[in-house]
């Protein structure tokens, strides 16, 4: 008895997908051309090189012009906003005496400088150095390839960038960023490189905003006011503990907000007054960005209300402003969060309507003067 064994024959369609597949994987295994240049021949005309970098922050901003114009020639000023670092940049050897003419030409102005670190062998890449149609051709493939691999951390990514075009500047930053550090000797890959870094830096993003960071700027600022308590018998007020901490009163409302907000967020719930057993919905993924910035802006708003609020530790104990505005803060905050009306809050606390209008006008005031200056 014969039997018949159907062999599968190759169709055109399998040996076209067949061919397809390895065309595929020819094309990634070829080099990257960017500018007219392989990328390895674009990373050898600008070789990372070792130099010697000055970090510090100051108390009040620096004119950039006239600070790089007092350097001497060959040496780079660099300014990150979110953090307040400047970092300067020398030749090897040039730590020390950078570190002293930074201290000299920022003392002679009144700025007060903190943090001011000289570090040696700090290995890094000007992109500028790069051919420019090789820079330009090597980001646009990189930030490409990097949007794709951030789509697992878009969530994450959005609850800081919200706006698509926010999103791909900052990732755009980070491919320049990634560029400057990124050592071709070491015989590994930019795009491995650049992916390792990533995941770190959308970590950076969440820490830097309501993670660890935030934990550490309240330490410190209770530290600081703990110390010039002890020191001067009573609290400071916001200028004497931004002086007290080498920090712009700018920096110092800005962090406290930063705290303000993370605090606020953990304590929804129990502000609500909800037993931590009770259930409640949780917003579809595609709204918690917007919820979660909603609740923020509404802890800054309260945090500025309190702080409005509060007694003003340069006042003589005799005067108003030592007190704090206890009525002020209950008008506002019942009215426009208790969901009362000015009559019930009146019968409920036992004073005048008319009385609780003036100490919530005080509050205004202050609050107004507070926003101004913030923002």
């Amino acid at each position: 008895m014969s039997e018949n064994i159907a062999v599968a024959q190759p169709t055109e369609t399998t040996g076209r997908t067949a061919a397809q597949a390895a065309a595929e994987e020819r094309r990634n295994r070829e080099p990257l051309v960017f500018g007219g240049l392989l990328e390895a021949e674009g990373w050898a005309l600008a070789p990372i090189t070792p130099r010697d970098r000055v970090h510090f922050r100051t108390d009040r901003e620096l004119p950039l012009a006239e600070f790089r114009a007092a350097l001497p020639a060959g040496v780079t000023v660099t300014y990150d906003e979110g953090d307040g670092l400047y970092r300067v940049d020398g030749e090897p050897g040039s730590a020390e005496p950078l570190a002293a003419l930074v201290r000299s030409w920022c003392a002679a102005g009144g700025y007060g400088t903190v943090g001011l670190r000289p570090e040696t062998g700090v290995r890094r890449r000007a992109p500028r150095d790069l051919p420019p149609a090789f820079l330009s051709d090597l980001c646009r493939h990189y930030c490409r390839v990097s949007l794709k691999r951030l789509q697992r951390n878009m969530s994450t990514i959005r609850l800081h960038l919200p706006d698509n075009d926010d999103i791909d500047q900052q990732v755009a930053e980070w491919v320049l960023k990634a560029v400057s550090t990124y050592d071709e000797t070491k015989s590994v890959p930019f795009g491995a490189y650049l992916a390792t870094q990533l995941s770190k830096w959308v970590h950076d993003l969440g820490r830097n905003a309501y993670g660890r960071t935030a934990a550490d700027t309240e330490n410190k600022q209770q530290k600081a006011v703990a110390s010039f308590t002890a020191e001067h018998q009573r609290r400071p007020s916001e200028k004497e503990l931004a002086a007290y901490m080498g920090q712009s009163v700018a920096t110092l409302r800005r962090n406290s907000q930063t705290v303000a907000t993370l605090n606020g967020l953990r304590n929804l719930q129990s502000l609500d007054g909800g037993a931590d057993a009770v259930e409640f919905v949780v917003p579809d993924s595609a709204e918690v960005p917007d919820e979660i910035m909603g609740e923020a802006e509404q802890t800054l708003l309260s945090h500025a209300l309190t702080a409005a609020c509060a007694p003003d530790p340069t006042a003589r104990r005799d005067q108003r402003a030592a007190q704090p505005n206890v009525l002020g803060w209950a008008t506002w905050y019942l009215t426009t969060w208790g969901g009362q009306t000015k009559t019930q809050l009146s019968a409920d606390l036992n004073t005048s309507v008319r009385n609780m209008n003036v100490h919530a006008d005080r509050a205004e005031r202050a609050l107004k003067e507070r926003l101004a200056e913030h923002g």
